[in-house]
């Protein structure tokens, strides 16, 4: 697939040759000395009443800036990730000794969004990494299940934005998009009327594309061949190189990225990656969430 869809390493990057090393301070012998020599020799008068209470401690100037780090939300994302695949998975691979309970699509989708948003709320992670649930409308016209979007500081204005649609199994697949008859109102049944001429994954690659290189196509495979249980992913901001290249977007072209690949991201690495990348550059990257 790489001659259709343009691909970029790994998040890891090197530092420049001509950078120079940092040098604690604090390892100097020479300023150890001075320190402990002034110490011994300088008496430093010790201040009484409000005069005590102004001056500033020894120790406050010793201490590094507090800086917040922009990708605190990478290990709590992981953690959130690790909760909903588990949760998922007791599903995925519950075997119904009667042969009665066959959990649909839209269940076990369910099962992972209430896991996650769950734990993302337990971790108070919202205000920094947002997940946003598609109406069934929605659904169909972008073909997005939620989004995901990594917001800035202090506007929370979306930095960059991941659309992820779940792909089940084929013996699951027929019913990914059959509403009962009860559930289609007439807007969603206008919705379905002006997407008919589209795969859905062709929808949701047409909705990245219309936002540009900062939002990312992310198919989530819940199960796949040889692993039943298995959750994977195929993420790209490069979807649409295939429109007019291939017959169509469909789960078959999308599954072929993994044939002959020898590395799969966590899911820290994934936002790693993406979140270090330089703007408009093209990535695809295949991850195992489970």
């Amino acid at each position: 697939m790489g001659n259709i869809i343009s691909s970029s390493n790994s998040g890891s990057s090197s530092s420049s040759s001509s950078s120079k090393p940092f040098t604690n301070p604090f390892q100097s012998s020479k300023l150890l000395s001075t320190l402990r020599a002034s110490r011994t020799k300088v008496h430093v008068p010790v201040p009484s009443g409000d005069a005590a209470s102004k001056q500033p401690s020894i120790f406050s100037t010793l201490r590094w800036p507090n800086v917040s780090n922009p990708n605190d939300f990478i290990p709590l994302y992981s953690d959130c990730i690790s909760k909903a695949c588990s949760r998922t998975q007791e599903y995925l691979l519950f075997k119904d000794p009667e042969d009665k309970f066959h959990p649909n699509p839209e269940v076990l989708t369910q099962i992972f969004l209430m896991t996650y948003i769950g734990q993302s709320i337990n971790l108070n992670m919202m205000a920094t990494f947002n997940c946003t649930v598609m109406t069934p409308e929605q659904r169909v016209l972008l073909g997005a299940d939620w989004v995901w979007a990594v917001l800035e500081k202090p506007t929370k204005n979306p930095r960059i934005q991941i659309a992820v649609q779940v792909l089940h199994t084929p013996t699951r697949e027929a019913a990914a998009e059959d509403y009962p008859a009860e559930a289609r109102t007439e807007s969603l049944q206008m919705a379905q009327r002006e997407s008919s001429n589209r795969t859905v994954c062709e929808r949701m690659v047409d909705f990245c594309a219309s936002i540009g290189k900062d939002c990312y196509a992310l198919f989530l495979f819940m199960g796949r061949k040889n692993d039943a249980g298995g959750i994977y992913g195929v993420l790209s901001n490069n979807f649409q190189a295939a429109i007019g290249k291939c017959d169509k977007i469909d789960r078959e072209l999308i599954e072929n990225f993994f044939k002959g690949s020898r590395y799969l991201h966590t899911p820290t690495g994934m936002l790693q990656t993406i979140t270090t990348k330089r703007d408009e550059e093209p990535l695809t990257v295949l991850i195992k969430f489970s």
